[in-house]
């Protein structure tokens, strides 16, 4: 069909004819007025893209045919991205200003927020929540989600009524419903469960096992008797040259080691494996028996004065004495912390008492004879680290991971010297100079100090040892028993030997793959020295 222009050329006519035809043309109005009401048109439609020319929705006519309305600057609707810089005041577009105050905006947000309806503010009417409505809440549903009030019981305002509620009123009891018939958990529960309470599980008992031939020669002797060729004497020690044996019987690191007093034909070891052995030094160096007793690592232990018997400290929270030749635990001693050191006292009219570092700032003093404590020591302000003897066993010096040095007389709770310094590290080791004049203290920031031991303990500060690197880990010091070389375990697994006189290392040499924790001189034997690692060895 042809379109209405061309009709109304066809009859217009041409040139040629006699008659004048009579033409109606409609009149065209350029721009007509239009009326737009507020309530006819959809203040959330939207084009995305004026450019596109296909819709994803099916719109009214009236939509389509209305005017475009939308913010001064329409060109942040189509992309903004593509937005001049010049044009934008946020770095993601355009925002137009709206006057409206806090509590107008608060107001509304919690009533959108509360009930899903809220006013719109461009004044188009109000702005629904289709969430709420699509769960059957907000205006027109008759739910609107607001927190509702417990109704309380009669009298619960007043405090002399028993059904006042309050902060300090009567709460109403959990009645929880108990099942009938129990289970067949419930039923092996109650077969380990005694008057209605779980025994605690009940700890090993103590046991040793022998690992040698015989335990007695022909002469029926043990083996804590000495070789009659091994005689105490004064004797000038030399650094080692060369590893000679590996002893190697705890699955775990070694925490320490002792050497039997006097003689040292034997070596105590305490192990993080929980287990403590003691081993031939002289014949076929193989372990000789090993002590069971407790549930967790040892972190200690110390013979008494002849070696015929030790202490054991642990993890477990228990100190126990044994009997160095038949392994039978002689007693079990604790207060419910942990024990990070013990130590018998030296002299042999108070080979019965013995002092602990407790992990709750103390120093406890047992009595073994009758199993209780006799003094305590309460002066640090953390757990207690080094127990160590001086001035002849009438004093000893204590050290703490509170960094500080305190010395005490025996059986007098107050300390008589209080040591600290700004510059002072927690020191986990300390040892006495064979001449009794001064002691060592291992440093945590990689040094080895001195002290006195007369009236005043002041620090020598011209004497101090360096090169090795202990930090973190507490390796052990010690010296020769001849007082001419200072010797140190290392974080590295190395032992390092300095020259007591001039202060400076001699040398050092790998001794454990992982970190050597305590070094020990040969009382008797010039050039032997003991190590112990947490490689097991």
């Amino acid at each position: 069909s042809a379109s209405p222009p061309m009709e109304l050329l066809r009859e217009y006519g041409g040139e040629d004819s006699g008659e004048d035809a009579g033409v109606s043309v409609p009149a065209v109005v350029a721009a007509p007025e239009v009326v737009v009401s507020h309530s006819d048109v959809n203040p959330h439609f939207a084009f995305h893209d004026a450019a596109c020319s296909s819709l994803s929705f099916n719109p009214t006519f009236e939509a389509i045919s209305a005017p475009v309305e939308g913010p001064v600057q329409p060109e942040s609707l189509m992309g903004l991205e593509s937005m001049p810089a010049s044009q934008k005041n946020v770095w993601t577009g355009h925002v137009e200003e709206t006057n409206l105050n806090d509590y107008v905006f608060a107001h509304n947000y919690y009533a959108h927020t509360a009930k899903g309806v809220a006013p719109d503010p461009q004044g188009y009417g109000d702005v629904v929540d289709s969430t709420m409505e699509n769960r059957g809440e907000g205006p027109g549903t008759g739910r609107v989600s607001v927190r509702r009030k417990r109704k309380l019981p009669e009298g619960s305002k007043d405090p002399a009524s028993d059904n006042f509620v309050g902060p300090w009123g009567r709460r109403d009891e959990v009645v929880t419903e108990v099942p009938t018939e129990m289970t067949e958990e419930h039923k092996a529960f109650l077969e380990r469960v005694k008057g209605g309470e779980e025994k605690a599980a009940e700890a090993p008992k103590e046991k040793t096992i022998f690992h040698g031939k015989e335990e007695r020669d022909y002469l029926g002797r043990t083996y804590i008797v000495p070789p009659s060729y091994l005689v105490s004497r004064e004797h000038t020690c030399r650094p080692p040259t060369k590893q000679v044996h590996t002893w190697s019987g705890h699955s775990k690191g070694v925490s320490a080691i002792r050497w039997f007093p006097t003689y040292g034909h034997l070596l105590l070891s305490s192990g993080l494996d929980s287990k403590i052995k003691i081993w031939d030094v002289f014949n076929d160096r193989k372990v000789l028996r090993t002590y069971l007793g407790h549930t967790r690592g040892v972190r200690d232990v110390c013979f008494d004065h002849d070696g015929k018997r030790f202490l054991s400290c642990g993890n477990d929270r228990q100190i126990k004495l044994w009997d160095t030749e038949t392994g039978a635990c002689l007693g079990s001693f604790s207060n419910g912390k942990q024990a990070y050191c013990v130590k018998f006292n030296p002299d042999e009219d108070k080979k019965n008492m013995f002092v602990a570092g407790m992990s709750d700032r103390k120093v406890i003093q047992w009595n073994i004879d009758t199993g209780e404590t006799c003094q305590e020591y309460d002066r640090h302000l953390a757990s207690v680290n080094t127990i160590t003897f001086i001035d002849n066993n009438q004093r000893f010096v204590t050290t703490s991971d509170d960094k500080t040095i305190r010395i005490w007389d025996w059986e007098i709770p107050v300390d008589i010297k209080y040591i600290a310094e700004p510059h002072m590290q927690s020191m986990p080791s300390v040892c006495v100079h064979p001449s009794g004049k001064w002691f060592l203290t291992q440093s945590m920031d990689n040094q080895i100090l001195i002290y006195s031991t007369r009236e005043r303990f002041r620090q020598n500060k011209k004497k101090r040892f360096i090169g090795h690197s202990c930090a973190g880990y507490g390796c052990q010091v010690n010296m020769s028993p001849d007082g001419k070389y200072v010797i140190s375990g290392d974080a590295n697994g190395k032992v390092w030997f300095w020259e007591w006189r001039r202060s400076r290392p001699i040398q050092h040499f790998n001794a454990h793959e992982r970190v050597c924790k305590g070094v020990e001189w040969h009382p008797i034997e010039a050039s032997w020295v003991a190590t112990c690692g947490w490689d097991g060895a």
